[in-house]
């Protein structure tokens, strides 16, 4: 944790690793900026620190028009943490408060709208309603400047309850008004315009290696679902208000992901952003995560071969949850053609339009789909295909909760109770489904062979012990030993192992 004092510092040497992390504002201006900001460094005594931009503007200050705080990447912290504050961000951040208000936000996580309020403004200097309403904020901004809709269109899609709470909002976070924003917006080549897209900037904190994460999606890719040509990753997105589509390349131009969205419902666009944000593991801290896995005598060169790796999640924790029980006990191809099977046959087809040129094709199957197959008719063996129905029904009934309010040592004890799933199984679903930071695979054959080509013991029992120390960063050191298998001998990158 950061004390003011090593905050300011920060401002002073406008680090960027901190944009996202806090928040800066100052009193004589009324504005408030990344840490990063090029303007002038104020006085200290005029500074304010915020740990999140909700916060900021709940006291009164607005967006600076320069370094453009609504642009930063997110912060970490929430990814990473598992207690209930934790866990309302991911939630806050993925529209549950337009989708369910802030009482079904509350039930959700089991505590009172009064026990949630206080603990959030208490952690993070602003309640539900102020959270959402920033999150609402950007979406409007976006949709603003990245589309044709009209603006009336924009304030309902954005989650706004009239036209003239939208003007008001956008006037006083971000300094001007929706008319004026989308002006200014004329000048952004990288937002093409083309009909029915949103285009839009992922901000990360530097170094990543993003053309490997792409690359280990898209050797992942199911047909239909997902593609990948060596420099575009796409994929079908399953959203609150139906089908979407994503497609992200690395930007040009600067530190992020291009994102060209495409959906059903515009008012999905935060759940999205989100989801695909998660996905690429866009809001962690490379420099949190190389710093004490470099310093180890074990893995220090692999961290430096493989600069800014980072842990991909899912954008969808169900589907990953099913795909993790078709890849169990075989390679990665394999497991990509049963997938490629299982959407084929019960995926549900995507609308005329929403995916024109793209080769996507169809949604992979819901939970509630699979839930109703015969297990014998799967074309798997009867007992995998015991073990993707039952866990399909568990998902789809709410005996297994995947979602970004989970509690994750719950979902993992569940998990672990149904018929056919082991520890490998339920710990991949918790690494990328539920985007934990700190999972080891200690029975991946894959991990077994990186560490044995580190002269490290390769046995389960003994990796577990001896990852110990490189937590809270696991499952980056479960990548690590993955992408070690291609610095020396070739050899097949493979995710088999203990999958049952």
């Amino acid at each position: 944790m950061l004390d003011d004092d090593q905050r300011y510092r920060a401002v002073h040497s406008r680090d960027p690793r901190f944009d996202g992390v806090f928040y800066t504002a100052v009193r004589t201006t009324g504005i408030y900026c990344r840490p990063s900001c090029p303007a002038r460094t104020p006085q200290r005594e005029n500074t304010r620190f915020y740990p999140t931009a909700a916060a900021a503007q709940e006291a009164g200050y607005r967006a600076c028009k320069r370094c453009r705080p609504d642009l930063a990447p997110g912060s970490p912290e929430w990814n990473g943490r598992a207690d209930l504050v934790g866990r309302a961000m991911r939630l806050i951040q993925d529209g549950a408060v337009d989708r369910t208000g802030v009482d079904g936000l509350a039930h959700g996580l089991g505590y009172s709208t009064r026990q949630l309020r206080r603990l959030l403004t208490t952690e993070v200097g602003a309640g539900p309603v102020a959270l959402a309403r920033s999150e609402r904020a950007q979406t409007a901004r976006i949709l603003t400047e990245t589309t044709d809709m009209p603006l009336t269109d924009v304030a309902f899609a954005a989650g706004f309850g009239s036209v003239r709470q939208f003007n008001e909002t956008m006037q006083a976070i971000h300094g001007h008004s929706p008319t004026q924003l989308r002006e200014r917006s004329r000048a952004r080549p990288w937002a093409d315009g083309v009909p029915g897209t949103i285009a839009l900037r992922l901000p990360y904190r530097e170094p990543i290696d993003l053309d490997a994460m792409l690359g280990f999606l898209g050797d992942r890719a199911v047909d239909g679902v997902e593609a990948h040509d060596g420099h575009i990753y796409r994929r079908v997105l399953r959203l609150p208000g139906g089908p979407g589509t994503a497609e992200l390349s690395p930007g040009p131009d600067g530190p992020y992901v291009l994102c060209r969205l495409r959906l059903t419902d515009p008012a999905d666009l935060t759940a999205a952003v989100q989801r695909c944000r998660r996905m690429l593991d866009l809001d962690a801290d490379p420099a949190a995560v190389a710093e004490p896995l470099g310093e180890d005598p074990l893995l220090g060169g692999v961290v430096r071969r493989h600069r800014g790796i980072r842990s991909p999640g899912h954008v969808d924790p169900a589907e990953l949850a099913i795909r993790a029980v078709l890849g169990q006990q075989v390679s990665v191809k394999a497991a990509r053609t049963l997938a490629g099977r299982l959407a084929a046959r019960f995926g549900e087809p995507l609308p005329d339009g929403l995916a024109d040129g793209t080769g996507l094709t169809r949604a992979f199957p819901s939970p509630e789909t699979l839930a109703e197959a015969d297990p014998a008719d799967l074309g798997l063996t009867l007992s995998r295909g015991r073990a993707l129905v039952g866990l399909a029904d568990a998902i789809a009934t709410g005996g297994v909760d995947l979602g970004p309010g989970a509690d994750r040592e719950s979902t993992e004890r569940d998990l672990l109770r149904l018929y056919g799933i082991g520890p490998w199984t339920a710990g991949y679903i918790r690494m990328r489904g539920m985007a934990d930071p700190d999972v080891f695979l200690s029975g991946d054959l894959g991990v077994r062979l990186g560490l044995e080509g580190l002269g490290a013991p390769r046995s389960p029992g003994e990796a577990a012990a001896l990852a110990h120390r490189w937590s809270p960063w696991r499952s980056y050191t479960t990548h690590l030993l993955w992408a070690s298998l291609s610095d020396g001998e070739p050899a097949e990158p493979t995710d088999t192992g203990s999958r049952g």
